[in-house]
């Protein structure tokens, strides 16, 4: 089968690749019909994951490489003998996280840091979605039925980005009816936080990023306020449209400094920072004025214990996920897809769908 590979740095690969089978009996195995590309993908590309490269040796201690990707849809082609809940034939999506169920992680619902060698580990400690094939573990716990009706983009959004932003922004920033909020960056899970958010009914939402095609599209999803960060001081005029007081939640959604010193210089007193992007460099923690002020500031890898609840809500049409989507390219384009996503702003490019 063809798949993309991860072998170092600045160094992916289509290559062809053995087609997995079932390893464990809670397994399933899942032909690919959709699949996306991730920032966190672009980010192991860049050499930000080195550890992944001591997960994949053979006998000789070389890398073999690593097949990317950890979203996508598919129809199950076989299982093993404990798996219960699904079948060949069915159309299911995949989470990007997997979970035993029985850990104490899990049975705190906190499935990103199973205990059984679970969590986040398709395409990044075990092959992934990027390619013909995928082996699923704890298929019973891990895969969704894919609902007649659903748009399949959606769908795929369902497998991380969607929860990641729900959970980690969202819910972690505590966001409730009459909040006003901050999404600094529009990428796919900033846009996932300002969709989400609104389940929650805050009177602002606010969406700063240096991308004006980003910034229309999030007016479109439902901003009450854009912010260019490029053009104007983004910390002056927040607190110019709080009344100098600052937001009740600030989301990072990118992971660099800049984004994060935003965040961190406009919640007001008692209030929530939501870390959600992934950072590869440290940050500085502006801790002797932040002291004082009673916040909140949490951090998180999504545990998509609400994958159903967004599933269900994108069914009734209250979450305008694919819209999300704004480029298409077919399985034996991925090389493409993959240097339009590295140029996103240029390209104009926010999730990228990638069908076989």
């Amino acid at each position: 089968m063809k798949a993309m590979v991860y072998y170092g740095a600045e160094d992916i690969r289509v290559e062809e690749r053995t087609k997995p089978s079932i390893i464990d009996a809670t397994d399933a195995v899942i032909r690919m019909t959709r699949t996306t590309i991730c920032g966190t993908d672009l980010g192991i590309w860049k050499g930000k994951n080195p550890e992944i490269e001591q997960t994949a040796k053979d006998r000789d201690g070389a890398f073999n490489g690593r097949i990317l990707g950890h979203e996508g849809i598919g129809i199950i082609e076989s299982v093993g003998d404990s798996v219960k809940n699904f079948k060949p034939g069915d159309k299911v999506i995949i989470s990007c996280v997997s979970r035993c169920g029985t850990c104490e992680n899990c049975q705190k619902q906190l499935y990103s840091h199973c205990r059984n060698d679970g969590g986040w580990i398709m395409g990044y400690m075990i092959d992934g979605t990027q390619a013909e094939y995928v082996r699923t573990p704890f298929a019973d716990n891990s895969l969704y039925l894919l609902p007649e009706g659903l748009n399949e983009d959606a769908a795929v959004l369902l497998s991380d980005a969607l929860p990641t932003a729900h959970e980690i922004g969202v819910q972690n920033g505590g966001v409730k009816p009459g909040d006003t909020v901050a999404i600094v960056g529009a990428g796919p899970v900033g846009m996932g936080c300002l969709l989400t958010a609104q389940l929650y009914s805050p009177s602002q939402i606010i969406m700063i990023d240096m991308d004006e095609n980003r910034l229309a599209l999030a007016r479109e999803l439902g901003a009450t306020h854009i912010i260019n960060s490029a053009k104007e001081d983004a910390i002056e005029k927040i607190l110019a449209l709080t009344d100098g007081r600052g937001v009740d939640c600030a989301i990072e959604a990118v992971g660099i400094e800049p984004t994060w010193n935003i965040c961190q210089h406009v919640v007001k007193e008692g209030g929530h920072l939501a870390n959600v992007g992934v950072h590869g460099k440290p940050v500085s923690f502006a801790i002797e004025k932040l002291w004082i002020r009673n916040l909140t500031i949490t951090t998180g890898l999504v545990n998509a214990n609400t994958t159903s609840m967004l599933l269900k809500s994108c069914c009734s049409g209250k979450l305008a996920v694919e819209k999300m989507a704004t480029h298409r390219f077919n399985f034996d384009e991925i090389e493409k897809a993959y240097d339009v996503f590295k140029h996103a702003a240029d390209e104009k490019a926010l999730k990228i769908i990638i069908d076989y």
